[in-house]
């Protein structure tokens, strides 16, 4: 459902919400949030509600002042795990450097990466493509020591879609798609899959900026699910040595149109090079890569649709689904020819030196994103 601003402010009133919980996220897409109360949802539609910068991984180191938050009414939602009475609801937000209503001519801050987003959901409105993205985040489920501590013992030994009693995550990810049901977001299929433990939940594909908004609130759900569970969600690409990685693959589609999705996807496997460094940002990330047994790309057998499956869970959703567009585009413009053989950095020094070479990613990322990615962990 869409929300003005005037119908944010009734809804609070009516349905007895108390905190209202304004979410961003850094640059390397780890979600923060500030809770505010009714009386000052007004300001922060208005004015913004300010933070600290310095204290913001990516962002202090060059900014010396506060940042505002702007929330997107659009995206209103309900947190279902926290009480009925006395409610809390979320919004995400757009950064900008100012205390001022945010315009289509004001300089929100060039690091805030769902404003990214949106530029690159604009360009491709504007260029006739109707992209739709859609993700399968992949996840192992462990258990915790007395103090919710992750430990190494997976929840099961079950295989790939195995069922109960050998698969004992089938309630947990129940939960983690009723969850989402009931904050709008629409779950398409579930399963165990490879590892011990490891299980796999798939979103429907949507436009933007939903699409990437929709998987941060789904990488929420899913480790609070497993901790409503006494468990642990590990969603980085490879927890342990030995076992599957886990990624992250994001289905694309573009209307009807299966020309202009062989192009898209073209365009996205010949940027992949220079690209890797955002889709897989860990040095965990190229243990994962390395031992990947699958394509690049996968295309289903009705033309509809096509998968990327190199990125994992560590990345910015923001940033991977900007990136993805505009290589999209590219293919688009240029009309791309498909190619399999394209060839994967081995190492996150090799992405990083791909990422810095790179005039598609000087033309679009400031440079500043670009240079804490090749040197911060």
């Amino acid at each position: 459902m869409k929300y003005t601003v005037e119908e944010v402010m009734q809804y609070v009133e009516e349905e007895d919400v108390k905190f209202i919980r304004l979410a961003f996220c850094d640059i390397f897409g780890r979600q923060k949030n500030v809770s505010i109360m009714p009386g000052e949802l007004k300001r922060a539609f208005e004015q913004g509600i300010a933070f600290d910068a310095s204290a913001i991984r990516g962002f202090g180191r060059y900014t010396r002042s506060d940042l505002f938050l702007y929330p997107d009414p659009d995206t209103l939602s309900v947190l279902p795990w926290r009480p009925e009475k006395g409610r809390v609801v979320r919004m995400y937000c757009t950064i900008a450097q100012t205390s001022f209503v945010p315009t289509p001519e004001c300089e929100p801050f060039e690091c805030c990466t769902r404003t990214l987003l949106r530029r690159a959901a604009e360009t491709a409105a504007k260029e006739g493509a109707e992209l739709l993205f859609g993700s399968r985040a992949e996840f192992y489920l462990y258990g915790a020591d007395e103090d919710g501590r992750r430990t190494n013992v997976p929840f099961d030994n079950a295989g790939y879609m195995d069922i109960a009693p050998l698969d004992r995550g089938e309630d947990v990810r129940r939960q983690i798609a009723l969850t989402l049901e009931r904050m709008g977001i629409c779950a398409e299929s579930s399963c165990h899959i490879e590892g011990s433990g490891q299980n796999a939940v798939k979103l429907v594909r949507t436009g933007m900026p939903r699409a990437a908004d929709d998987l941060m609130s789904f990488f929420t759900v899913i480790k609070t699910a497993a901790s409503a569970n006494g468990l642990c969600a590990e969603l980085s690409p490879k927890p342990i040595a030995d076992m599957h990685g886990s990624g992250l693959s994001i289905e694309m589609s573009a209307g009807k149109d299966t020309e202009k999705l062989r192009h898209a996807a073209a365009g996205i496997a010949a940027h992949l090079p220079e690209i890797t460094l955002f889709l897989d940002p860990t040095r965990a990330s190229y243990e994962r890569l390395r031992g990947l047994n699958k394509r690049a790309m996968r295309f289903d057998n009705t033309g509809g649709s096509a998968t990327l499956c190199t990125p994992d869970c560590t990345a910015n959703p923001y940033l991977v689904y900007a990136l993805l567009i505009y290589a999209a585009l590219d293919g688009i413009k240029n009309g791309t020819e498909y190619n399999d053989t394209v060839k994967l950095p081995e190492s996150f020094e090799e992405a990083a030196e791909n990422a810095k070479k790179s005039g598609f990613i000087r033309e679009l990322l400031p440079e500043l994103i670009t240079e804490i990615y090749c040197t911060e962990r």
